[in-house]
């Protein structure tokens, strides 16, 4: 069935036009340096940066696998969009030292906090991280929306998620190859905009639909809007087992989430993503000074805020409107003949909403939200990619290249990133989840890279023998997982011997995994550097809180005023509120 009418392709069709338009007034400011390709010259300001970083966030992995998350787990997983705080630790603790070391890679600022060493390997696990989760999750994201929203397509063997998922790589592809991170940027800001108001008014006519908020609550129950899920809920083996069923895996809300470790895990890979990853920080190098960069944070930190009710409430809503049989065809879609969710049509929870809920015209307007950040978010992580090989390998390996040349290799770049990532596909469409499955690899791959960073800033006695070693170290821890889990996902009928070693880290809840690397990373970190000698604290002048001068501390303490205080407090107090009402 096609849902979308002549006036929606009308409207989709002008949100084209706009963003094309705006990316080629971009591109046609020559970018003639690589500063200018891969960082915008410098010159954002506080309003693009915020936007950005919020775009290039709110991706593929929130509209598809965030409300589908709502759907079958409830506010879970908002414990990951409550993470705004991260963005002001991202402002005001790190940006002096990003902004000091006028760097153009995260793995740039290793370098020189530690070694090269330590900088060719955070940007190998940092390309490989991309194209297991960012760039295959947005581009499989982009299929599952176009196979709901498209009529069934059959093109040389290829079906709407196909057809979709090419189309958003090579329209997003086309202006970030040309482009570079000014059109990045720029169509970014807008498409928050368009995004904001598209998914609002989904959550506005979903409720209409179900009745209001009070009826969601009714329908929905309690436990969907607890963020404390029980530590453990079927007794000690439910640490680590799922709930089994018909000798299947059956996952179920309570077991997925187990409240400690969302309470201790969930900090570490924000703190990991929001303030060290490429991805992020890449926004806010392309800032002119701290006080754009630290106000940039701090608006991206107020955007971060509306996901809950943008993303995870139209989940719950769709999960409300199936089990009161309001919609029957959601109802049909969702609820399997025993009676029970089907998790992997969950993921359509949001393109289903748009589907049934929403009026003509409307449905355009919010379809153009949807492909605004399918393709903020993989515009982002194209230009990341990019940059991380282009700075991080080729241009150290070929130092003389000319500044045209690099731009050129930054191209190619990312058009083999993304092959690589279409290779992924299969392994995400045979997981439980889409977010679960970008939260379960993240957790496996951020820890050692959190621990490097904030350790390495925090004290300065850490070297770069210890780095490496803690890298080395929670990289394999992480490989490990993933090499035991990647055969179940790619096959359903595939399972480890019960009771076996493999079975039973392949069932540990991801979140006590994350933080066991995590332990490990950061005692290895210590250990190797007290048994090695001290670093050369002159050379890491201004790269630690140890070794910042007088003189950059004035510079720090005269980049902000009391708006940025208030602005701060004021994202910290609707954090709070937030986290008391989603109490169940």
């Amino acid at each position: 069935m096609n849902f979308l009418t002549t006036i929606d392709w009308i409207v989709i069709f002008f949100y084209f036009v706009i963003i094309l338009g705006l990316a080629w007034w971009v591109i046609r400011k020559q970018q003639k340096t690589s500063a200018d390709y891969f960082l915008a010259g410098r010159h954002l300001s506080w309003f693009i940066v915020g936007a950005s970083i919020f775009a290039s966030n709110i991706g593929s992995e929130h509209l598809v696998g965030l409300a589908g998350s709502g759907a079958t787990d409830g506010v879970a997983m908002a414990h990951y969009e409550l993470h705004a705080w991260c963005l002001l630790i991202l402002g005001w603790v790190m940006v002096p030292f990003y902004m000091r070391s006028k760097v153009f890679t995260m793995p740039e600022f290793l370098e020189k906090r530690f070694s090269p060493s330590a900088r060719t390997v955070l940007s190998a696990i940092s390309l490989v991280a991309y194209v297991l989760t960012k760039i295959a999750v947005g581009v499989f994201a982009g299929g599952v929306v176009f196979s709901v929203l498209l009529p069934e397509i059959n093109f040389l063997g290829m079906d709407s998620f196909w057809i979709g998922s090419i189309l958003v790589i090579l329209i997003t592809g086309l202006y970030t190859v040309l482009g570079g991170m000014a059109a990045v940027a720029y169509t970014e800001a807008l498409q928050t905009i368009i995004l904001i108001i598209g998914s609002a008014l989904v959550t506005f006519f979903g409720l209409n639909a179900l009745g209001g908020w009070s009826e969601l609550r009714a329908i929905a129950g309690s436990e969907m809007f607890n963020l404390w899920k029980p530590l453990v809920p079927s007794g000690i083996e439910g640490t680590w087992e799922p709930v089994k069923e018909a000798g299947r895996m059956a996952w179920y809300f309570n077991d997925n989430y187990p409240w400690l470790g969302m309470l201790f895990c969930a900090p570490i890979i924000g703190l990991w993503y929001w303030t060290t990853d490429q991805y992020i920080v890449q926004r806010v190098l392309s800032a002119p000074n701290q006080t754009e960069a630290r106000r940039g944070s701090i608006a991206a930190a107020f955007f971060k805020l509306l996901p809950v009710f943008i993303f995870i409430i139209p989940g719950i809503i769709f999960y409300a409107l199936a089990v009161s049989g309001k919609i029957p065809e959601l109802q049909s879609h969702l609820i399997g003949a025993d009676g029970k969710i089907i998790r992997d049509n969950a993921q359509q929870a949001f393109p289903m909403l748009v589907a049934y809920v929403l009026p003509v015209g409307i449905r355009g307007l919010v379809v153009a939200g949807l492909l605004a950040a399918l393709m903020s978010s993989l515009a982002g992580v194209f230009n990341a990619c990019s940059t991380l090989f282009t700075i991080d390998f080729y241009s150290r390996l070929k130092p003389n290249v000319s500044q045209e040349k690099l731009v050129w290799v930054g191209r190619v770049a990312t058009t083999v990133m993304v092959l690589i990532g279409l290779l992924w596909l299969p392994v995400i469409r045979g997981g439980k989840g889409l977010y679960d499955y970008l939260q379960g690899v993240q957790a496996y791959l951020g820890p050692p890279i959190f621990v490097v960073f904030f350790a390495g800033v925090f004290h300065k006695r850490l070297n770069a023998k210890g780095a490496l070693a803690a890298l080395y170290t929670g990289f394999a821890l992480g490989l490990i997982r993933l090499a035991i889990d990647t055969p179940v996902k790619l096959s359903t009928g595939f399972s480890y011997q019960e009771g076996s070693i493999l079975w039973i880290i392949n069932n540990i809840f991801f979140q006590y995994y994350s933080l066991l690397i995590f332990i490990i990373s950061l005692l290895v970190m210590f250990i190797v550097s007290y048994l090695s000698e001290k670093p050369d604290y002159e050379k890491i002048s201004g790269l630690t809180f140890g070794t910042v001068t007088l003189e950059q501390k004035e510079e720090t303490k005269n980049s902000w005023s009391k708006i940025d205080v208030i602005s701060s407090a004021v994202v910290l107090l609707l954090i709070l509120m937030a986290y008391i009402y989603f109490t169940g």
